[in-house]
């Protein structure tokens, strides 16, 4: 990506300094749950809300990033910044007016208005107080352990946690909520793969506008974040942690589905190409 030297967004909210004692937070079993239906970006509150932890006892002080971390923390922001520019024009475009949401680094675990949160739920958004959250250390994991390196891979992770981010502004987030509440188990399943479908279809419509616009991307990155898409497919995931793979359990959707609706996104560049929600066949 041709990412450097460009403007960075000043909504970058740094936690890093931020400590918190052991005798705070979720339990572990929660924990696992949350990095199973929320990994990459499920709403969280999905999972705490609900959940009452002793209050976490915290403290803050100063944080020493190291030369990779400064240039995670750079290449985010210059992400982020990207998504405010593509999101504030379509939303403008539709007459609506695009609310900037904040990015918050933490290390290690954060407290949002979604509950305390470990960093091995991973990157992601929470509608309570419209702010995306991400230890950068998860970037090694998404290398090391999904097989997705790349700066493009990286990118593809904020951009798909600004499509909920989106989804929420747009009442998709607070509808599909509902009808999950009044569904059974597998129903639920199945509206949670529809939104997060819609959320890769929505940082396809990012890298669309990155692509034809501002000409971010160079080649190979569309390929990255293909790899990236498959790479957190819940059939791989399942493959890797079980052995097996239950359909009925996804909540993410396959990797076959995720690749496809990140390209719809890519090549349309249309939200309404992103109806997840009004189609039978993802």
């Amino acid at each position: 990506m041709r990412w450097r030297g460009r403007q960075g967004s000043s909504n970058i909210e740094d936690r890093r300094g931020v400590r918190f004692g052991r005798a705070g937070g979720i339990g572990i079993g929660t924990i696992v749950l949350a990095l199973i239906a929320i990994y990459f970006g499920q709403d969280p509150s999905v999972v705490l809300q609900g959940v009452q932890p002793s209050a976490p006892t915290s403290q803050e002080g100063p944080y020493e990033e190291t030369p990779e971390e400064a240039q995670s923390r750079e290449f985010v922001s210059v992400v982020l910044a990207d998504t405010e520019e593509t999101w504030g024009q379509i939303f403008s475009q539709a007459g609506r007016t695009y609310e900037q949401p904040k990015l918050v680094l933490f290390s290690g675990a954060v407290e949002s208005a979604c509950g305390f949160a470990e960093a091995a739920v991973g990157p992601f958004y929470c509608p309570g107080d419209h702010k995306v959250y991400i230890d950068l250390s998860f970037y090694q994991e998404l290398q090391n352990r999904f097989g997705a390196p790349g700066d493009f891979a990286q990118a593809y992770v904020v951009a798909h946690e600004i499509g909920h981010h989106v989804q929420t502004l747009l009442g998709i987030s607070e509808r599909n909520m509902a009808a999950r509440q009044q569904a059974g188990e597998a129903e639920a399943n199945a509206l949670s793969v529809r939104q997060e479908l819609q959320a890769d279809c929505f940082a396809g419509i990012w890298a669309h506008n990155a692509d034809r616009s501002r000409q971010l991307l160079e080649q190979g990155d569309i390929e990255e974040g293909l790899n990236a898409a498959a790479a957190i497919g819940d059939d791989r995931l399942q493959k890797q942690a079980r052995g097996y793979i239950a359909p009925e359990s996804f909540t993410h959707g396959s990797s076959e589905q995720r690749v496809r609706w990140f390209k719809r996104g890519y090549e349309t560049g249309s939200v309404q190409a992103c109806d997840t929600f009004g189609t039978n066949q993802l």
